[in-house]
C-alpha cells in the first residue's frame, strides 16, 4: 500500500480487523514485526523508541475518545502539548494556538474547560491540537465514532478543508455514510492485511 503526499485515506474494517493496531504502529505505540513500512522519513522496522518522540512531531493523531486534560483549558492544553515538544517562545506558542482555533472554528472557546464543551467541539480542539507541529501526516482514529451523524459531517469539512490546505490525512472509520458523502481512496483491513478497495461514487 502507498499513501502519497496529500492524500486523503479512509482506513476500514470490522472491529478487531486491526485498525487501530495499524494506526498505532504507524505513530510508533506498537513495534512493526514483519514487512517494511517508511513513514514521513522514518523505517518502522528499524525504529528505535529514542526516534519515537521525532517520528511523532511530524505526525498529527486525532483520538475518538478527544485525551484532553480536564483539568485545565482548551489553551492550557494546547500549550502543554506546544512545550512537551520543544516550543519556547509564548508569543510564537499563543499565535499558533489563535492561528489554529480560529482555522476549526474554536477560537473563542480557549479559556473553556473540556467538560464544558460538546463532542463535536472537543473534536475540533483535538484536530486543532493535531496541526500544532505543522505535521506531514494526520492520523485520525475514529474521529466521528462518538458523534451523531450532523455533528460528523461538520468534523469531516473541517478534515477535508485542511486537506484541501496540502495536509494528508489517513482516517479509520466505521462510518460508511461518510464515505459515500465524501468518496475518497480506500484501504481495507482484514484477515491481518491492508490492502485497497476501488470505491463507488455516489
Amino acid at each position: 500500500m502507498e499513501i502519497n503526499k496529500g492524500d486523503f485515506v479512509y482506513l476500514i474494517g470490522k472491529t478487531g480487523t486491526g485498525k487501530s493496531s495499524f494506526m498505532k504502529t504507524l505513530y510508533g505505540d506498537l513495534p512493526l514485526s514483519k514487512g517494511e513500512e517508511n513513514i514521513v522519513g522514518f523505517n518502522l522496522r528499524n525504529l528505535k523508541q529514542k526516534q519515537i518522540p521525532s517520528l511523532r512531531r511530524k505526525q498529527g493523531v486525532v483520538f475518538q475518545d478527544f485525551k484532553l486534560l480536564n483539568d485545565r483549558t482548551i489553551k492550557d492544553n494546547l500549550l502543554f502539548l506546544l512545550k512537551a515538544t520543544g516550543w519556547k517562545e509564548k508569543r510564537a506558542m499563543e499565535s499558533k494556538i489563535d492561528e489554529l482555533l480560529d482555522k476549526v472554528g474554536m477560537k473563542t472557546k480557549n479559556f473553556k474547560y473540556p467538560y464544558q464543551l460538546s463532542g463535536g467541539e472537543l473534536q475540533r480542539i483535538a484536530i486543532a491540537r493535531a496541526l500544532l507541529n505543522d505535521p506531514e501526516l494526520i492520523l485520525a482514529d475514529e474521529p466521528t465514532g462518538s458523534l451523531d451523524p450532523q455533528t460528523s459531517v461538520k468534523v469531516m469539512e473541517v478534515l477535508k478543508e485542511i486537506n484541501k490546505n496540502g495536509r494528508t490525512i489517513l482516517m479509520a472509520t466505521h462510518d460508511y455514510a461518510l464515505l459515500l458523502k465524501y468518496p475518497s481512496k480506500t484501504l481495507k483491513c482484514d484477515r491481518q492485511k491492508v490492502f485497497e478497495v476501488v470505491q463507488k461514487s455516489a
